[in-house]
């Protein structure tokens, strides 16, 4: 039968054709095509025939016609077809559709609707036909039959869409339907429906089957829809990442269909994903708009929606594109400074924190990127490292490299441009440990930031670079040729970069010969260089190898600072070098170091403060350093035993010209040789005394042992005997800097006072407790301080900045906290009598602790302090330690009261400790942050042998708390002769201190609050700095316990009533809750206190405003969101509602004029700004749904109408007053016409024209508030004007009852004298524009 209809099919004429094909039987047409098909014959002529019999004209045809599509579409997917015969079949079918009529089209769409519902689709090609039957059935023009009623073709496809949008999908026809909506003409509202649908289906889709229907989406974008498409993909790998990290956190998940997913696969598809994303991006720019529009929207309502790993991982990618890479860097530094911020105010506010539970960090975030991207994402690493060297150089420190502490590494970064620019450098890091491709890259940009940037501070680009090679020493080997190159900029480099940078590099000098060989040749150029920097690199340079370089036989040093890694250079490497060549090596150094001893100052300063740490870690260099020293020493050094003074001083200055310089710094040199020996003497002879193999260096080493020992013997001894007149110093010589003969004794006093200091501490060490070498460390001690009181007398006379620092001391730090301990803490019976001698001395005592105050300072500034490991963070902690033990005991055994009874000059040594309590407090907390448990254990001596594992920080805190309590409560209750105010203040800051230690929600916190509370409440303090200081301390610790508003009520009702009433008849109720509010203390100090306070709160309240509006537009997860919409409402309302009261209070009062009322007038109008973005919000909240207003909105503005309008008004009209006082009384002086006066005059007139500038503002800011309460009122049918009254105050009134007056006076005097009256009128409008002329004065 085919075969027939196939030849008739190929005549002219279709009749016969259309005879046979009406004698078939209904089932035979379709046996003989699914038969023609599966044989591979003609199938295609075969449907054409019957095509051609079945026109669309008969009703047979059509349903001819529709009878062989119905068979076709299973047939085709069945799966028995060859591909080819399907898309042969399909694309006739497909030609032939578009000649079926409306009501035949809608029947074959039905039909397909129920193949898809039936779940029978396979390979999805017969989909390609219903895209063609859709097209065709939305321009069909005839109404078609819908259940009951007839639609149109447009509105049929509408709903056949929407049918099978609502229907059930087979997740393997996903991708087919998904790829079938991109050929169908569809509206926007169709769209939505598609996307959201396959969005749905996203979740029951296997994970490797997402990444091809994502593509598939993202064509379909095309049409419309960008957002929904990016936003569903974003949220859920959001959620995917989130459940995996739940799992992750759970491993023994007893959900078993939960725990399916492997993290490997996870992090290919997002991968594979985002690459599909970059790709259809590139072709359609609309869409990395529509992506970056998105995520910067949900980030105002949700950060932790928009931002989360997989959304910032494709931002990156897409950023690697130039035309969104400035906006996508901009939006992420902007979120992540956001963020850094927003945690900083969360965590500064107990209130907030109740408010926002979860806390989200991007800082997280995008470090867990970096992580994720170790699974293949390549293409997320040049954003990375883009983005990482944004940070660094948009957020680097701005201040010179004076401050170290602020960039130190072991620094705390607080803030949020310190928080992002510490990020940067972690994206670097940790990007650098996980992508070896790019490792060489990321090397050479530091390195050219260090170069490029050196005027500005290159810190954290040191920091970085150490960092990576730490992390990876050996990458630096392939990338040496660059840091040769660097290297060769070394002379152009200021000192502290060049230090940081070789401390950087330096485990590269010892496995790379050829980049320690450049290094040397570049540093012996630097040191015959013209420029005083490079010589000092060159000596900074040449100190560092000698320290990394160790000679065999020298001892392990177990106290090295700088450790280096055992991955980065086993055993010194002794493979590469052996150290008998180390050794030719170092000693060849030594002598180009030597050479340096005839340069400048500043290039000898270097070598002496270096020496010591290069025979620490280099024993066997000792000899040839101590021989350097001994040379160096005898030039100035004189031999006979009876000349006065010891040493030629006039040897190390040096005149040029006019000038003197300092030539030969004599007390370093001397401090360096102190160092050296005794560290030589407690190490070095201990070894060789234990091995005597090496009999001739021994007695080489005695040799200038003894001459050493001999030398400061006698130093020591003609020091004790010179009077001042022997260094030409005394009381009468000048000391001015404006003169050489003055440069030249203030240069020869610090000398003497430094050699005097270094022989204190070396005859105190070697001393042992003799009484004879304490009688010699008192001596020297007098020659010190009789040449500091001649300096600080000159000084004090000539009022000079420069002069009137205190010369830095050359005690090391380890001595200071030894003689601490010894003067303060020895009990030893056998050291009574030799102590005696020196604790006899008061001005010795208070020299002690005012040196150990001067190196906790340097330290604080620094990180580091002068002398013997200064830079080594542990000694210094030590330390630290100790002498907080030591002045905590001394302060806490003796009163300052008892102190001060037989004080003569100078703060008491107890003053002093509290001062230096105070800093080692801070100090700690800024330096040594992760060591306060160690900290806080040391101090406590009761429990020194405690286990460390276990450390109660805010137990310990308490601990010392409670004695600083009980110091100040001593200090408040004393008579008032006894009261010591620089005392108290130093007590409250450090109580401020130690209160950041105790944790929130401790007992003990609560306990601290309460005492502070108790402390305010009874103590009527009247010196204006302590009362600031106990305010700020009660401020800052309640906050954090919970909002302050009701403690800032009760003090604005102390200030009503200690200050009085605006409307001087009223009597203020004298009620009085804080003492500390007083007649002396109420203005100005507790009132700008108070309204500072005030601004913070207002901050927090605006800033939540700002978080309910992009609530507000939040339309997800409703319930949720209106449930912290509401938390968020009532929070602000109350908080509000509370400072209303407290502005209530204060316009009430009669404050002085100045600085008060100007802060009060602008607080006021920031409230009124604040209430006005309330009631905007509350605008668009009735926009937007068709809620109404809560009862307690409009509790508020009923109180702001009764409690704060009203009374604003007659505060203006107080201020105005107070400032047309002031006015008439600058009249008078006009008046008098005193030319010696004008200046005053123009004062008064500037001072009223500030003070009356914030009134318009507010009036202003009042109007607009009322302004939206009327839109408000509108909209929600509630009439909140009924509280308002309308305002009164204007750059003009008419005073009714004035009025009234003076026109009854006008009317009498009228027929007496008509001229006379014109004058007075004509006098009566001048006063009365007195007041507008001044306005516009103001304006100019």
């Amino acid at each position: 039968m085919a075969e027939r209809i196939l030849s008739l099919a190929a005549q002219e004429g279709p009749e016969r054709l259309q005879e046979a094909l009406q004698s078939l039987a209904e089932g035979e047409l379709g046996d003989m095509v699914t038969r023609q098909a599966l044989k591979g014959r003609e199938t295609a002529a075969l449907l054409r025939g019957i095509f051609k019999g079945s026109p669309c004209s008969q009703r047979s045809g059509v349903l001819r016609r529709l009878q062989v599509y119905k068979h076709c579409v299973p047939l085709v997917e069945s799966g028995d077809l060859h591909l080819g015969k399907v898309s042969e079949i399909i694309g006739l079918l497909m030609l032939e559709a578009r000649q079926l009529p409306g009501h035949a089209l809608a029947e074959l769409a039905n039909l397909f609707v129920d193949v898809i519902k039936g779940g029978s689709l396979t390979n999805g090609k017969s989909l390609e036909l219903f895209s063609t039957v859709l097209t065709a059935l939305a321009s069909s023009k005839e109404n078609l039959a819908y259940g009951k009623g007839e639609l149109n073709g447009e509105e049929f496809k509408k709903q056949l869409i929407n049918t099978l949008c609502s229907s059930k999908w087979d997740p393997q026809c996903v991708i087919h339907l998904a790829n079938m909506f991109r050929d169908i003409p569809l509206s926007g509202e169709e769209l939505q429906f598609v996307v959201e649908k396959v969005l749905r289906m996203f979740s029951k889709l296997d994970l490797q089957e997402i990444p091809p229907l994502v593509y598939q989406l993202l064509l379909l974008s095309a049409k419309g829809s960008k957002k929904t498409v990016l936003e569903g993909i974003i949220r859920f790998f959001n959620q995917l990442d989130k459940r995996q990290k739940e799992e992750q956190r759970v491993p023994q998940s007893l959900d078993l269909e939960v725990a399916t997913m492997p993290l490997d696969q996870l992090r290919h598809v997002e991968g594979t994903v985002i690459l599909h994303i970059v790709s259809v991006i590139n072709l359609d720019q609309d869409l990395g708009e529509e992506l970056i529009r998105h995520l910067k929207t949900e980030q105002q309502k949700d950060p932790g929606r928009a931002l989360c790993p997989f959304s910032v991982a494709l931002l990156l990618s897409v950023a690697v594109k130039h035309r969104l890479q400035e906006q996508i860097f901009e939006f992420l530094k902007t979120s992540i400074t956001r963020s850094c911020k927003d945690l900083q105010f969360l965590q500064a506010s107990k209130f907030l924190q109740d408010l926002f539970p979860q806390q989200y960090d991007i800082t997280a975030v995008i470090l867990e990127v970096v992580k994720n991207s170790a699974f293949g994402w390549d293409h997320v690493t040049q954003g990375l490292v883009d983005l990482g060297f944004s940070l660094m150089e948009s957020y680097e420190p701005k201040k010179p490299f004076g401050g170290k502490a602020a960039d130190n590494s072991y620094g705390l970064s607080k803030m949020p441009a310190q928080q992002a620019c510490r990020l940067g450098a972690s994206i670097l890091l940790e990007t650098f440990k996980v992508h070896e491709p790019i490792r060489s890259d990321i090397l050479e940009q530091v390195l050219n930031r260090v170069l490029t940037k050196a005027a500005s501070p290159v810190r954290h680009f040191i920091d970085l670079l150490s960092n990576i090679v730490v992390s990876a020493p050996l990458v630096l080997q392939t990338s040496s040729s660059k840091v040769t190159e660097t290297f060769d900029n070394l002379s152009f480099l200021p000192i502290d970069t060049v230090q940081g940078l070789l401390r950087a590099v330096q485990p590269l000098l010892k496995v790379s010969m050829s980049v320690r060989d450049s290094l040397i040749l570049v540093l012996q150029k630097a040191i015959f260089s013209r420029q005083l920097d490079a010589r000092k690199a060159a000596v900074a340079g040449f100190l560092l190898l000698l320290r990394n370089f160790k000679v065999l036989g020298s001892l392990s040093s177990s106290q090295c600072s700088q450790a280096i890694g055992a991955t980065q250079v086993q055993a010194d490497v002794h493979a590469c070098y052996n150290s008998a060549a180390n050794e030719a090596f170092c000693l060849e150094i030594l002598g180009s170091l030597r050479r340096c001893l005839s340069q400048q100052a500043d290039v000898r300063l270097m070598l002496y403060e270096g020496f010591y740490d290069v025979l620490r870690r280099n024993s066997q260099l000792a000899s040839s350093i101590m021989e350097t020293l001994l040379s160096q020493i005898k030039q100035y050094y004189l031999p006979q035993p009876d000349l006065l003074p010891p040493l030629k001083l006039e040897g190390c200055i040096m005149a040029q010209g006019d000038q003197i310089f300092l030539q030969e710094p004599l007390a370093h040199l001397l401090c360096c040789i102190q160092h050296c020996l005794a560290w030589y003497k407690s190490t070095v002879r201990l070894c060789q005394g234990a091995e005597d193999d090496d009999e001739e260096e021994e007695e080489e080493g005695v040799g200038f042992e003894q001459n050493f020992e001999e030398m400061l013997e006698s130093v020591t001894r003609r020091m004790i005997k010179s009077e001042l007149e022997d260094f030409e110093l005394d009381k009468s010589a000048d000391f001015s800097l404006s003169s050489g003969v003055g440069v030249k004794n203030n240069i020869y006093a610090i000398q003497v006072m430094g050699i005097c200091e270094v022989l204190i501490e070396y005859n105190f060490n070697i001393g042992n407790f003799s009484k004879n070498k304490f009688e010699d460390v008192l001596g020297l001690f007098t020659c010190y301080n009789k040449l500091s009181e001649i300096l600080r007398e000159k000084a004090g006379k000539n009022k000079s900045a420069l002069s009137n620092k205190t010369a830095r001391s050359f005690l090391s730090m380890g001595f200071v906290s030894t003689l601490l301990t010894a003067l303060f803490r020895d009990n030893t019976q056998s050291h009574e009598e030799s102590l005696a001698v020196l604790r006899s001395s008061t001005e010795f005592l208070r020299y002690a602790v005012s040196v150990a105050l001067q190196k906790v300072q340097q330290l604080e500034e620094m990180g580091q302090t002068d002398g013997p490991d200064g830079q080594n963070p542990e000694k210094m902690f030590q330390h630290l330690c100790k002498i907080t033990q030591v002045l905590l005991w001394r302060y806490t055994s003796i009163p300052t009261v008892v102190e001060e009874s037989g004080k003569k000059k100078g703060k008491s040594i107890s003053l002093l400790c509290l001062e230096g309590l105070l800093r080692i407090f801070n100090t700690v907390q800024q330096l040594y942050s992760a060591r306060i448990p160690q900290f806080l254990q040391a101090l406590d001596i009761t429990d020194g042998d405690a286990e460390e594992t276990d450390i109660n920080v805010t137990e310990k805190a308490a601990f010392q708390i409670r004695q600083f309590q009980r110091s100040l409560v001593n200090q408040l209750s004393s008579a008032e002769d006894d009261f010591n105010a620089k005392e108290t203040q130093s007590l409250i800051t450090v109580l401020s201190t130690l209160s950041k230690l105790l944790d929130p929600a401790s007992q003990q916190f609560l306990q601290f609050l309460t005492w502070t509370v108790k402390v305010c409440k009874e103590n009527a303090l009247e010196d204006i700095s302590c009362c600031k200081g106990l305010l700020s301390l009660l401020f800052s610790v309640h906050v954090l316990y919970k909002s302050p508003v009701g403690l800032l009520r009760e003090l604005a009702q102390d200030i009503h009533a200690c200050l009085g009433d605006i409307d001087q008849d009223i009597e203020v109720e004298g009620r009085c809750h804080f003492a500390v509010v007083n007649a002396k203390t109420a203005a100005p100090t507790v009132c700008l206190l108070v309204l500072g306070q005030v601004d913070k709160v207002l901050e927090e309240v605006d800033w939540l405003i700002k978080k309910l509006t992009s609530l507000g537009s939040d339309t997800s997860d409703s319930s949720q969101a209106s449930d912290r919409t509401q938390a968020l409402e009532k929070g602000v309302i109350l908080q509000l509602g509370t400072l209303l009261t407290v502005y209530h209070e204060l316009v009430q009062t009669a404050l002085p004029a100045g600085s008060c009322v100007d802060t009060l007038l602008r607080s006021l109008s920031k409230t009124y700004a604040i209430l006005t973005s309330l009631i905007k919000h509350y605008i668009q909240a009735c926009r937007s749904t068709s809620s109404t207003i809560p009862g307690r909105l409009e509790k508020l503005v009923k109180l702001s109408g009764s409690h704060l309008t009203p009374q604003c008004y007659s505060f203006i009209t107080y201020v105005q007053n107070i400032h047309s006082e002031s006015l008439s009384f600058l009249e008078e002086k006009k008046k008098k016409k005193k030319e010696d006066e004008a200046a005053a005059v123009s004062t008064v007139m500037a001072k009223v024209l500030r003070e009356t500038k914030p009134i318009p503002n507010l009036i202003f800011a009042i109007e607009q508030y009322e302004k939206f309460l009327i839109h408000l009122s509108k909209k929600s049918k509630v009439n909140l004007m009924q509280y308002m009254k309308l305002s009164t105050s204007r750059d003009f009134r008419i005073n009714a009852s004035v009025l009234d007056s003076a026109l009854q006076e006008r009317n009498s005097e009228d027929a007496e004298n008509e001229p006379h009256n014109d004058q007075s009128s004509t006098a009566e409008q001048t006063d009365e524009n007195q007041e507008p002329k001044k306005k516009r004065q103001r304006k100019k």
